[in-house]
């Protein structure tokens, strides 16, 4: 049953994060007011006679009139996503061509884009069916106006449409768009940990299990990433067995067909049913999902301060600006631990996952801005000030981390600074501000 319903599901979350979400529901709304504007109303609504002024003298003025008016809907809606494809081309020329389909799926755009397309359905059900007579009834006339009331609509809807529009591409926008999205993953994960079944245990990679007897293989059938994994009902399903379920990938993973992604540590090897359910409670998503998973919002941060420091950009002032965001992403990821393993109701260990370490998400992050921003003394700087300001957050543990990473930022300083200007300007700045670090008082030329 579980295997029978997880294509549905997976086509209607790919629905959910496609374009045509909001703009096929709306389309449907207009379908039904349309529906209601062209069946006959004779024996079902009784117009009051004091609204035939509103009355249209002939056939011919009203259909004029749609078709003025559809002309310009699809002038209005042409004009509008050139733009926007004008827009996204470059975005992605200059941030990140990830961030290309998470502009495209802006709910503001699909609001837009559903009205334009639901105005153009309901003028074309009135150009379709015919009025009886060679006037048109009240009922029609009113329909008519009620189709003009909705191009007012679009056009209202355009000037809205240009203003979010512009916003998208600001660097200001962008950045923090994405600081925002990271940060309620974050939370989220913070929350879900609250719970007494999410519990930390050592040694969960598949490395450190793949040396048991009793671990039994479940390799993927697709390919994808993995977006979202229900380790309640994958906690179920190992109970059944009396068994442990070690996931060889992290939430988020890209993996191949026919990889082994499940190692079961149980007394039998399970049955090609019970695999397959076990397969169902991992959803594959399009692309690098950042309201589920906080590694991927900080991974496109980086990317994006790495595209600024790249020639053909040239913008330094967008990297130190992704810096800052992510400085304050790295502190709330310091926050907590997050767990790597799930306990049943009698609190018996039953999943297991890799979480990635602050360690390896800090390199993740900040060592390729260090390596292409490694010729500008303010992108060194500002990796510096970020080391500084976490420490003041940081545990022992990661504060060691920290002092390494800082030795690392001034060695490469060091390297870049051979004027006397330079290394006096750098010195100035090595214990300026709050930090918990050793550093040192100058900069020593090698």
């Amino acid at each position: 049953m579980i295997i029978l319903l997880n294509a549905p599901l997976q086509a209607a979350m790919a629905f959910r994060q496609s374009i045509a979400y909001l703009p096929s529901l709306l389309s449907l709304g207009y379908f039904l007011v349309g529906l209601l504007a062209v069946v006959p109303q004779e024996g079902f609504i009784t117009m009051p006679g004091q609204l035939e002024f509103v009355r249209f003298e002939d056939t011919d003025t009203l259909r004029t009139l749609l078709s003025t008016l559809i002309a310009g809907m699809i002038s209005l809606m042409v004009f509008s996503f050139s733009m926007v494809m004008s827009v996204l081309s470059q975005a992605g020329g200059q941030f990140s061509h990830k961030l290309v389909f998470g502009l495209v799926t802006e709910r503001h755009h699909q609001w837009v884009l559903g009205n334009y397309l639901g105005t153009i359905l309901f003028i074309l059900m009135l150009l379709m069916v015919p009025e009886n007579g060679d006037a048109p009834g009240t009922w029609r006339s009113l329909s008519v106006y009620l189709g003009t009331a909705m191009v007012i609509h679009c056009l209202a809807l355009f000037v809205y449409f240009i203003h979010k529009t512009s916003r998208t591409v600001q660097v200001n926008s962008v950045v923090t768009g994405l600081h925002l999205a990271t940060s309620h993953s974050l939370a989220k994960l913070k929350h879900r940990q609250q719970s007494p079944c999410f519990t930390r245990v050592s040694a969960t990679s598949s490395a450190s299990v793949s040396g048991s007897q009793a671990l039994h293989e479940i390799r993927s059938h697709h390919t994808g990433y993995i977006q979202r994994v229900d380790f309640a009902k994958l906690a179920e399903l190992a109970a059944t067995i009396d068994g442990i379920i070690h996931l060889n990938f992290s939430p988020g993973d890209f993996t191949l067909a026919d990889f082994p992604l499940l190692y079961v540590d149980a007394p039998t090897e399970p049955d090609r049913d019970w695999a397959d359910q076990a397969l169902a409670h991992l959803t594959y998503g399009e692309g690098e999902a950042i309201e589920s998973i906080h590694v991927h919002g900080l991974t496109q941060l980086m990317e994006m301060a790495v595209k600024a420091l790249s020639p053909g950009i040239n913008d330094p002032g967008t990297a130190r600006l992704c810096i800052n965001q992510l400085t304050d992403l790295l502190r709330l990821r310091m926050e907590f631990a997050p767990c790597n393993a799930m306990l049943d109701d009698q609190e018996q260990l039953r999943v297991t996952w890799p979480a990635e370490s602050f360690e390896s998400l800090l390199y993740r992050v900040l060592t390729p801005i260090l390596h292409y921003g490694r010729d500008d003394v303010t992108i060194g700087l500002s990796l510096l000030k970020s080391v500084k300001s976490l420490s003041l957050y940081a545990a022992d543990a990661d504060r060691q981390l920290l002092q390494v990473y800082a030795d690392r930022i001034i060695a490469t300083l060091t390297d870049v600074a051979d004027h006397p200007l330079d290394r006096a300007f750098i010195s100035a700045r090595l214990n300026s501000g709050e930090h918990h670090l050793t550093l040192p008082d100058r900069l020593v030329h090698r």
